[in-house]
């Protein structure tokens, strides 16, 4: 890992930050409103944007995503051929954002309480999650994909520091004659958690932000896959102290972890395998913006 792209959510830029020195350069000047999500593949940066919020007061709970306004969009490393990859008005809220290895991508649907994916040119656009019920409860957040295994995972965060935050399994195909509202294979895999957000999958380990109340929240984490029909193990607290955390990103070669949160900061979470193992996190940059989205180059 080279770099880091990383998500500004005021100027709504996308950053490059130069690993190991944290030099910061403009990659793209308008990522479009609130961007979220973001992910690199095969040349091609691809992220999502949150849409515009209705403001009906002060704080961020007075910023309402309900419109559908949100956006899949890419463009290539080299600045150019920049896209939606799907129509604009069809999603709702933009929010983490993976793709697989055959060119998927997969992102979390906040208030439209929904998982959904496309190819990597905006077609076989469908959902695998759709959550009928109302409230925070029911939105979907970060998402991991492990394709050989054919599972999805994701994040639901629910109501800011209430210590409902959950994140779920299913298979990468709806059950047949089944709906993404009505599927039978969902597994709960932790709840009770303060408010998860961005997942990574690695080896066998999931990795998580969450940016719920201390002690527990404003972490990061990981834990085993469970086996199938398992129950998630107590999480591994790898780091904590952060101000809302929210991007993640994971070097297991270097040994270390990333972590983005709303107070602009980009932190290094030294893994208990590597190199710093039992070292503090450590601030790798402090931007002048909250930061959400981060992706490897």
């Amino acid at each position: 890992m080279d770099a880091l792209l990383a998500l500004a959510v005021r100027s709504g830029r996308m950053l490059r930050v130069s690993l190991p020195d944290g030099e910061v350069e403009t990659f793209l000047d308008d990522a479009g409103p609130i961007p979220d999500g973001v992910v690199v593949h095969d040349g091609i940066v691809y992220w999502t944007t949150m849409g515009v919020p209705e403001v009906v007061g002060e704080g961020e709970a007075n910023r309402l995503y309900h419109r559908r306004d949100g956006g899949v969009h890419a463009i290539g490393l080299d600045g150019t051929g920049r896209r939606d990859v799907v129509a604009p008005g069809t999603i709702t809220t933009g929010k983490q954002l993976t793709c697989d290895d055959t060119g998927v991508l997969y992102w979390g649907d906040r208030e439209g309480r929904r998982v959904s994916r496309a190819h990597i040119d905006g077609s076989g656009l469908a959902d695998l999650v759709v959550n009928t019920g109302a409230g925070e409860l029911a939105e979907c957040v970060g998402v991991a994909v492990d394709r050989a295994a054919g599972h999805l995972y994701w994040s639901q965060k629910g109501p800011s520091k209430g210590g409902q935050g959950r994140i779920l399994r299913v298979g990468l195909e709806v059950p047949a004659g089944e709906t993404a509202a009505t599927r039978s294979d969902v597994e709960v895999l932790w709840d009770g958690l303060p408010e998860p957000i961005d997942l990574h999958l690695d080896v066998g380990w999931l990795y998580w932000t969450d940016r719920g109340a201390p002690p527990a929240g404003n972490t990061l984490n990981r834990a085993p896959l469970p086996a199938p029909a398992g129950r998630g193990a107590e999480p591994q607290i790898l780091g904590g102290g952060f101000a809302e955390a929210i991007g993640l990103a994971v070097d297991p070669a270097a040994g270390r972890a990333y972590v983005s949160d709303l107070g602009g900061h980009i932190w290094v979470v030294p893994l208990p395998e590597g190199p710093e193992a039992g070292a503090l996190p450590r601030v790798l940059v402090r931007l002048p913006e909250a930061i959400t989205g981060l992706a490897a180059l």
